[in-house]
């Protein structure tokens, strides 16, 4: 790219913020235009399922700033229906025309549907944007009967942990056998142990089997026979990539945008993805692309792909992160490095600490309430896992390996989680 150009990004979240930021500090002096679906600039999705659905804090506190001058041209509220790579233009509703000379999708994921779930009742909601918090709280003021969570992944757990904190009662219904049960016995045991210490009900090992709604309240009729019964509805059960409207764009889309090394994507031409919908092969791993769901990655990924679009496919460089990511549950902090999605057994590094092993190789690990052991580990993970040497700035699609089983939640991409 250089001065003069027309840089789109797709997706106002924070991976599109953060590419646009990389952008203008790397001096591109071009327009860049950022078209975001929903109404709001980008803000702290992290916050949405604590603080703001509890009313710690208000909608305007969740804002992210800008590190830079962007001087960007905003399009907010306005969804991308198509892509033309061939003729470099991305489809607005009106028959708007965009062209661009290099593009970055970041258009993130969306919730994931629960068959037969209400959806059109307002008590059953998604917790994911600002709109859905304030939704939800305002569902949960007009009655004190007790709250339900389907899902007992991370957002199902802070949820159920941001009830306990407002002194509501709240049961977490999961299919696994406990609460993160992928991020190993050790962790799963001691959040299912917190849940109950915050007496906070658990129904594992269960699924709905049928929705009751009355006036009042939902009952909800699990498969191990229970009755719950909630005044309102939180589904958590994982998210898709929203790329419906990249179909038919000459990219391969399979739960994603497939994608080089470098993050330029497989089908187009000045075309790059960054944040949770990109899939990638990190090479410090292996060559199987893979999609990484969590906020770091989102930045890093953003600031990657900016970078490798403005140097060009023959000059990118491919983009090799240690995964990281923390949760608070309660009082608590679960800590996690590298991909214990991959890890074929566990072991125990440390007191509070497991780390997850594929072919002999230390591949993750997961710890709770072990800050400093973790910054330990994630050094040793950086040091046995280390960048490989350059590969060649293009691949092969048909060299690709399979995509089947290859995709991680922003809880499984850690595990053995979910």
């Amino acid at each position: 790219m250089s001065d003069g150009d027309r840089i789109v990004i797709v997706g106002g979240g924070v991976a599109g913020l953060r590419a646009a930021e990389r952008l203008r500090e790397l001096k591109f002096d071009g327009e860049i235009i950022i078209v975001c679906d929903e109404r709001r600039r980008p803000y702290h999705r992290p916050m949405v399922s604590k603080q703001l659905v509890t009313g710690q804090i208000r909608p305007l506190d969740v804002e992210l700033k800008s590190y830079t001058e962007l001087d960007a041209h905003w399009r907010l509220g306005t969804r991308a229906t198509h892509l033309d790579t061939g003729q470099r233009v991305v489809h607005l509703p009106g028959k708007e025309e965009l062209w661009y000379d290099g593009l970055i999708i970041a258009t993130g994921v969306v919730p994931r549907h629960l068959p037969g779930s209400p959806r059109h009742d307002p008590r059953v909601r998604t917790l994911r944007t600002i709109e859905d918090a304030v939704s939800l709280r305002r569902a949960l003021v007009k009655s004190s009967k007790p709250a339900v969570v389907i899902g007992s992944g991370l957002i199902g757990c802070e949820f159920a942990a941001s009830m306990r904190t407002l002194g509501r009662d709240v049961t977490l219904v999961g299919h696994a056998k406990a609460p993160l049960y992928r991020f190993g016995p050790r962790v799963s045991e001691a959040v299912a142990e917190t849940h109950r210490k915050h007496r906070a009900g658990l129904a594992m090992n269960s699924e709905v089997r049928h929705w009751i709604s009355t006036k009042e309240a939902f009952g909800l009729h699990l498969t191990n026979n229970k009755l719950v019964v909630a005044s309102c509805v939180v589904l958590a059960i994982g998210s898709v990539p929203a790329v419906d409207w990249l179909r038919g764009s000459g990219l391969t889309l399979d739960d994603g945008v497939l994608c080089e090394p470098t993050l330029f994507a497989v089908g187009g031409e000045d075309v790059v993805v960054a944040g949770d919908a990109a899939q990638w092969p990190n090479l410090r791993f292996d060559d199987v692309p893979r999609r990484v769901e969590h906020w770091l990655n989102a930045v890093e990924s953003a600031r990657a792909a900016a970078e490798n679009l403005m140097v060009g496919r023959r000059l990118a460089k491919p983009f090799t992160p240690l995964p990281r990511a923390w949760s608070s549950i309660y009082e608590h902090r679960l800590q996690m490095a590298g991909m214990p999605a991959l890890g074929e057994d566990t072991v125990s590094l440390a007191d509070g600490v497991t780390g997850f092993v594929r072919n002999g190789q230390l591949v993750g690990a997961c710890g709770w309430d072990r800050p400093r052991a973790m910054l330990h580990w994630t050094a040793e993970l950086e040091r046995r896992l280390p960048v490989p040497e350059p590969v060649p700035a293009t691949m092969r699609t048909e060299a690709l390996p399979s995509l089947e089983d290859a995709v991680f939640s922003e809880e499984e991409w850690l595990t053995v989680g979910g």
